[in-house]
């Protein structure tokens, strides 16, 4: 499944659109790689998705192309989440 697909399946992003730019921003890593938007995702993969200053880290359990909301939490599991300090604050 493709990367931005699976993260909104997953219910990491609300908008497929929003995956998408964040891979053409460089702001999408599979296994430490550079992502694009039509990257596939498989189980085991590590993904690291960054949100302005805030980083997270999941795994991923599952990968299926439709879930309900209670079972969505179900295909992922969250490795790390922290506030990154390495950009410039007086910009």
């Amino acid at each position: 499944m493709r990367i931005d697909k699976y993260l909104k399946v997953a219910r990491v992003l609300k908008r497929r659109a929003t995956g998408k730019s964040l891979a053409l921003n460089d702001r999408l890593y599979i296994n430490g790689r550079h992502a694009k938007a039509g990257s596939e995702v498989k189980p085991g993969d590590i993904l690291t998705i960054v949100f302005g200053q805030r980083e997270l880290k999941i795994r991923v359990l599952a990968v299926a192309d439709h879930v309900r909301k209670e079972e969505a939490a179900d295909l992922f599991e969250v490795l790390e989440e922290k506030v990154r300090d390495d950009l410039e604050q007086d910009q």
